[in-house]
């Protein structure tokens, strides 16, 4: 009996996954529990398994959509039954790769009888705008109803041009190509264009013609290799523009003198303690200031302002599959060293490709470090609907005047606060920095002793 196998739930908070790539064909054998494809969600990737045993009937998506969770996604089953009630309402022609029989022995015309066959009620308007369409009388059968409009609109006599279409038939990419500037094709040049590849601006040819050789795949940049932009990257990319266009975002800088967070951590050593590196401090700072200044461990909800009660930190993480942010959870109820032990846990399994999607979300405000590659200051992106992230730069010398009025040489840390200025002021966040600076300088690795006035 066929049965269908649903995109997953992963994590409550995940609405959709990214199907990145199939691991099997229309026809294969599978048994249950056999991996059928490889999908993302929030970062993370996981193995689709199959939640049954025999051939697979049907394929309803393809590599790099955006599937929704609990949507079929595809059918096992016996061969011959029909899945035509499991097939989900995605809008896409999408089904069996492998094309029924009929369909294989339809006639090499059909598609120019296909696209003459295409309403063309919006092409009566137009009157022709040139001698040699008059002379035939009426709408040629070599243009099509698209591109006829499309010419005349541009005022260009749609006969004259060179089709790229079935048979020659002129579509309205050969239209948009005159628009464009884009050369004349030669005779092999047109056939490949038939086969879906673009000219460059100028050709090799004669008065710029494009040759056969110059012709190349759509959005191709001579000089360049073009890839599309898919998986994670997407992902961060659409999170980005969104961060940007939903929020007023602000950033203060500041600095904070390393000397007492690394002599903190030398007494560490020296006890034979566990080591915690300047991050950890940063980050366990970073938490009683929130606690101070909770109007910075909040979300902005447009018309909401949520403040946490605890604080859910989270660590932007290099990942070799992009940009990762897993969140600690209540770390504001952990020491120190349990703090530590967390990021690096979450830390390594981001890197290693078995962080799980409910890490990597709820967080209440974030950290990211941009130190170790040298970087000195930068601008964080807002990781929205949160209202604060803080960013941390490489080490810097500068001067620093001593009580008795000389100057000596320190090692310092920038920090780069944005803030969501919808929702915080820029005297409230510089305040919270205060406090975050005067904890790294004075009391590093402590509980914070004084209170937010």
């Amino acid at each position: 009996m066929a049965e269908p196998i649903i995109m997953p739930r992963q994590g409550q908070s995940v609405e959709s996954c990214i199907l990145t790539e199939w691991k099997v064909n229309v026809g294969d054998q599978v048994a249950e529990g056999d991996v059928l494809a490889v999908i993302e969600t929030d970062k993370a990737s996981f193995d689709l398994e199959s939640t049954a045993a025999g051939t697979v009937l049907a394929l309803f998506w393809e590599a790099d959509d955006d599937v929704p969770v609990l949507a079929n996604v595809a059918v096992v089953g016996n061969d011959g039954e029909d899945v035509e009630e499991f097939r989900p309402d995605n809008g896409s022609a999408t089904s069996a790769p492998e094309p029924a029989p009929a369909a294989t022995e339809v006639p090499s015309s059909a598609p120019q009888a296909t696209e003459a066959a295409a309403p063309a009620s919006s092409d009566n308007v137009a009157a022709p705008v040139s001698a040699s369409t008059m002379a035939t009388g009426g709408v040629s059968a070599g243009v099509s109803p698209r591109a006829r409009k499309l010419a005349f609109r541009h005022g260009l006599d749609p006969e004259t041009l060179d089709g790229t279409g079935p048979n020659g038939r002129v579509i309205e990419r050969d239209v948009e190509a005159v628009i464009s500037g884009r050369p004349r094709l030669s005779a092999s040049a047109v056939s490949k264009a038939r086969d879906g590849l673009e000219a460059p601006i100028r050709g090799k040819g004669l008065a710029g013609m494009a040759l056969a050789s110059d012709m190349r795949e759509p959005g191709a940049i001579e000089g360049a290799k073009v890839e599309p932009v898919k998986g994670i990257r997407k992902l961060v990319a659409e999170r980005m523009i969104q961060s940007l266009q939903t929020s007023a975002q602000l950033t203060l800088n500041t600095h904070f003198e390393l000397t007492a967070a690394q002599a903190y951590r030398k007494e560490r050593v020296e006890a034979g303690k566990s080591k915690i590196s300047i991050n950890d401090l940063i980050a366990y700072a970073q938490i009683q200031a929130l606690g101070a200044h909770p109007e910075l461990n909040a979300h902005f909800l447009g018309n909401r302002f949520a403040v946490f009660e605890k604080v859910h930190l989270g660590i932007a993480v290099d990942s070799p599959r992009g940009l990762m942010v897993p969140v600690v959870k209540e770390a504001s109820e952990l020491s120190l060293e349990a703090l530590s032990a967390e990021i690096k846990k979450l830390a390594i399994a981001c890197r290693e490709g078995t962080i799980q999607p409910d890490d990597l979300s709820g967080g209440s405000c974030t950290l990211t470090n941009l130190g170790m590659l040298g970087v000195s200051t930068f601008t964080p992106v807002l990781n929205v609907p949160e209202v604060a992230i803080l960013g941390v730069g490489g080490i810097e010398l500068k001067p620093k005047r001593l009580e008795s009025g000389e100057i000596e040489y320190a090692e310092f840390l920038p920090l780069s606060l944005t803030i969501d200025h919808q929702a915080v002021d820029g005297a409230p966040a510089a305040r919270f920095l205060q406090t975050l600076v005067s904890q790294l300088e004075e009391n590093p690795g402590q509980p914070l002793s004084i209170t937010n006035e």
